[in-house]
């Protein structure tokens, strides 16, 4: 006789039956052409992916807007000059919409010798007991100019924050540790005139990635940790691992879908950052060591449904919670790489307003 889970399994198996010949699936949408290797590999059959019902009216129109455009690669020319002037070209649009919504004040210096924009609420009061450094997106190589813009405005306006939003160095000029060197001396400067307590970090792309560094970087150099970080469109794993790096590029086409081996394919031939880096490094991946994890600050994620960065995103806050570092996790619904960017999303006006609760809360 089976036991009761036995008897269970069976139970359910003739539910799944009965509701295939019912018609509850229909023939169209069932798993009749999905198959696997003796690898575990999925051979997933092409379908259609509607908007999601949960997604604002304003990110369907965002989608309904692609009609017909071909998205561009992320890695759009072999000349680093040429590439980050499409770049910033093709975010463009997201800084219009950003300046028409958020109003700031912007002045240009420098921070411990780092280029830097220093963003605060135009005209207003600028909180005094918390100042947060913006570590910008671009995949270490570009987007100074744009995603200094488009991360740093909303959280100064909304948050009445000094936002210190620098240019770090990057590939192919220089590679790994460059970047995190220089949020050190920029987080070395502030502790002159703010507790640790006081000073958030974060970014978005290559910026979530290199909050996350900074803040096991920080520690391992004699530095205090940070009060609290944010890690935005990234995890604390390197780039290309897990299963969202496979569904993005099928479902959004801005990244290069990665190789077996979790390399990413189609990248340009020019220096990359990490390019003498071990990507299994703690200082680069420290997702993957949990005693570095354990000295981290309390953690803000944000990522997408349909962003590569959702496995890392999801696996980083995980390995958070397992080693008991306080910290929330934000997935928008059918939403892609760094969505907080369109600042016409209700979805990015709500992060904008939990990333400033998140850093009221654990700054100060």
């Amino acid at each position: 006789m089976p036991g009761p889970i036995q008897r269970s399994l069976l139970a359910a198996t003739v539910l799944l039956m009965a509701a295939a010949g019912s018609g509850l699936w229909g023939a169209e949408t069932g798993p009749a052409k999905l198959s696997f290797s003796a690898d575990g590999t999925a051979h997933v059959p092409a379908f259609d992916l509607p908007p999601s019902a949960f997604m604002s009216k304003e990110a369907v129109e965002r989608l309904k807007g692609r009609a017909g455009v071909q998205s561009p690669a992320m890695a759009p020319s072999a000349d680093i000059v040429e590439a980050r002037r499409r770049v910033e070209q093709l975010l463009a649009p997201a800084v219009v919409i950003m300046r028409a919504r958020y109003a700031v004040d912007i002045v240009e210096q420098k921070v411990a010798g780092v280029p830097a924009r220093i963003v605060t609420p135009k005209g207003g009061a600028t909180d005094r007991k918390r100042i947060l450094i913006n570590v910008h997106g671009g995949g270490f190589a570009w987007c100074a100019d744009a995603c200094r813009y488009l991360e740093s405005t909303p959280i100064a306006a909304t948050g009445g924050f000094k936002v210190i939003s620098i240019d770090y160095r990057q590939a192919p000029e220089a590679v790994f540790p460059a970047a995190s060197e220089d949020v050190a001396a920029v987080y070395r400067e502030l502790l002159k005139s703010y507790k640790p307590s006081q000073i958030g970090i974060y970014g978005c792309s290559a910026g979530g990635a290199l909050s996350a560094q900074a803040a096991a970087w920080l520690p391992a150099h004699g530095l205090p940790q940070a009060g609290a970080i944010g890690v935005f469109g990234a995890g604390a794993a390197r780039m290309g691992l897990g299963d969202s790096n496979w569904l993005a590029p099928a479902i959004d086409g801005v990244f290069p879908r990665p190789s077996a081996s979790g390399g990413i394919l189609g990248k340009p031939p020019y220096r990359d950052y990490f390019t003498w880096a071990d990507r299994n490094n703690p200082m680069v991946s420290p997702a993957m060591y949990p005693e570095v994890l354990a000295k981290f600050p309390p953690t803000l994620i944000i990522t997408g449904t349909r962003a590569p960065d959702l496995s890392a995103a999801v696996f980083t806050h995980s390995q958070l919670v397992k080693a008991g570092v306080p910290g929330d996790l934000i997935v928008g619904e059918g939403m892609d790489h760094c969505y907080i960017n369109w600042a016409n999303l209700p979805e990015s006006q709500d992060a904008y307003q939990a990333i400033v609760k998140f850093f009221r809360d654990h700054l100060g």
